[in-house]
């Protein structure tokens, strides 16, 4: 979906397909098929934008089979679809029983993952609309924060500023301009905006910037403005931005409130969990250690122990559905969403130019709450969609065919 923003640039929305992983080109197709196009003609688009996911199979596929490019890019075209920019985060195994830690590995100082942003970045400059010259891609906040030493961040540097050069040399030979956004997330080594400037030193900043997830700024407690502030101080660009919201808990010391956050604790993905006290950020890695019973003589989070202090509230890195937030007494960090979003583009110019709704957790919602079909997916996704559209216009973008 394209919006023609108040200075006359166009702004992009999309939605994330790792909400229906696949780990081989024609599981793409296939998602392009059945859930895709679905999405689109319940929005009543001619066309809509989707974030590609392309895990390493599929995009090893694609980088060594031109045939297969061509035929890709031949049935979004047929479909109604477009792509400005891709997932670049889970490398592989995202659709997997229990990702957990895994989705951080290869990390920034693993050549494999240095090679697959390249891959990744060649594709998308071959997937561009003919009419659009800028493409993004986002990818993991370098590494889990465990055993991330001044080596390690040396070594991610590094790449960064390999790939920055490969970027640089692929707009001279294609005139397409693709972008890298580090999404900070909670328990990572890039967990907040300040760490990623902090990363970013030294890095060439017209390629390597910022994705803005609103569900992780909210996890960890980050004010928006102070964020955004920080990043066009330091000259950090946000090639794009992926609207989601985080399960929040105003009350987490309640037995009811304990017991609905239970019904979110799953073992597919980390929720990361954090509370903000007197004395500072505190967290725990994971949903079910916050919710844990301290051990004797152990003081609740963060560290190796369970237990989260449950005096102030709660937020915890589960994508729940923007349209559709939890039910009382949980709720959602929405009004994060709505905040970020107003100063990122509500302005006289917009400071990033690709949306991407990133709800990843359908199939992971507490059993009552899951869509039991492929229509009712498409249902909620389109959904979701509409309420970001909705967001847009009334922040005075106009929606264009």
């Amino acid at each position: 979906m394209r919006f023609r923003h108040p200075d006359g640039s166009t702004v992009h929305l999309a939605y994330c397909t790792n909400v229906h992983p696949a780990e081989s080109l024609d599981g793409v197709l296939a998602q392009l098929r059945d859930h895709c196009e679905p999405v689109r003609r319940r929005l009543g688009r001619d066309r809509i934008g989707i974030g590609l996911w392309l895990a390493r199979a599929a995009a090893h596929t694609l980088t060594t089979d031109p045939a297969s490019l061509r035929a890709l890019r031949t049935e979004l075209d047929r479909r109604g679809l477009e792509v400005v920019t891709l997932n670049g985060f889970p490398y592989e195994g995202f659709g997997a029983d229990e990702v957990k830690y895994r989705v951080y590995q290869p990390d920034w100082t693993r050549p494999e993952r240095l090679a697959h942003t390249t891959d990744l970045a060649r594709l998308l400059a071959a997937l561009l609309p003919e009419d659009v010259g800028e493409g993004s891609v986002s990818t993991l906040p370098l590494a889990w924060r465990t055993s991330f030493d001044a080596r390690a961040a040396a070594t991610a540097r590094t790449a960064l500023i390999t790939l920055a050069a490969r970027l640089d040399a692929l707009e001279e030979l294609t005139g397409r301009s693709i972008r890298i956004g580090l999404e900070p997330e909670p328990g990572c080594t890039v967990e907040t905006v300040a760490d990623a400037v902090t990363a970013l030193t030294d890095v060439p900043r017209h390629r390597i910037g910022v994705c803005l997830d609103t569900c992780h700024l909210a996890t960890s407690f980050e004010d928006p403005r102070t964020a955004l502030d920080a990043l066009t101080t330091a000259g950090i660009t946000v090639p794009k931005a992926q609207l989601s919201a985080a399960l929040h808990a105003e009350h987490p010391h309640l037995p009811e409130v304990r017991a609905a956050l239970g019904a979110f604790a799953e073992p597919r993905f980390l929720h990361q969990t954090r509370t903000r006290t007197a004395a500072g950020l505190r967290g725990t890695d994971d949903l079910p250690e916050a919710l844990a019973t301290p051990e004797a003589g152990h003081a609740p989070g963060p560290g190796p122990g369970p237990g989260l202090p449950d005096a102030t509230p709660w937020r915890a890195h589960f994508h729940v559905p923007l349209h559709a937030p939890p039910a009382p007494p949980l709720g959602s960090t929405l009004p994060v969403l709505q905040e970020t979003l107003a100063l990122l583009v509500g302005g006289p110019h917009p400071l990033t130019r690709h949306l991407e709704v990133e709800t990843y957790t359908w199939q992971a919602l507490p059993a009552d709450r899951r869509p039991r079909t492929r229509a009712r997916l498409a249902e909620g996704i389109a959904a979701e969609l509409t309420l970001a559209r909705d967001l847009l216009t009334d922040l005075g973008l106009k929606e264009l065919p």
